[in-house]
């Protein structure tokens, strides 16, 4: 089921940017991710740093008002500084859908819902100079988010923009955790 939807959010991209006034772009950079939420305020979690990157179509893409597509690979999680510096690895599918609106020539805003499925997720920390790894199956499959933020236009179809996704949907299943995926992201893209 979720490749069948991947591959059709993809099918849709290529075919959107094909359209008149559409086109599709790349673009990718780093993540700062930490858990948020009432549960996770009561541990000793710091951003982990970790990357993002893939496809978008922007439809109007002249006008000022843009609806934006895409799909995404992105790792997120959390860490903490204890003695072994765990962390948790947490590798998603984000299908984010903006909606930018241009403030002049170069700068936009932009906000939007996401939905993101689980790709992979494990928890890791460092024992005696190696690295321990473990799979879990502990978090939930997929997760909803709102991403907003500030981009900015270059010359020749570059981009860049910094972005916070702010996830509603509690990170483990089987919890009553109040633990949800928050973090920034800075991209640069390109748009063909």
């Amino acid at each position: 089921m979720r490749k069948t939807l991947l591959s059709l959010v993809l099918l849709s991209l290529v075919t959107l940017g094909a359209q008149a006034q559409s086109s599709l772009g790349i673009r990718g950079g780093a993540s700062f991710f930490n858990f948020g939420g009432e549960d996770a305020r009561e541990n000793d979690y710091t951003n982990r740093a970790g990357f993002h990157a893939g496809l978008y179509a922007s439809i109007n893409g002249e006008s000022a008002f843009v609806i934006e597509p895409g799909v995404y690979y992105s790792v997120k999680g959390s860490q903490t500084d204890d003695a072994i510096n765990s962390r948790a690895v947490l590798s998603y599918v984000d299908v984010p859908l903006l909606f930018r609106l241009k403030a002049g020539e170069a700068f936009n805003f932009f906000a939007g819902p996401q939905v993101s499925f689980l790709a992979n997720s494990k928890f890791e920390g460092d024992f005696g100079g190696s690295t321990v790894s473990l799979d879990t199956d502990s978090v939930r499959d997929t997760d909803a988010a709102v991403v907003f933020g500030l981009g900015y236009n270059l010359p020749q179809g570059f981009n860049i923009q910094g972005s916070y996704d702010y996830g509603f949907t509690t990170v483990f299943k089987d919890s009553d955790a109040d633990v949800y995926n928050r973090g920034f992201k800075v991209s640069l893209g390109y748009t063909f």
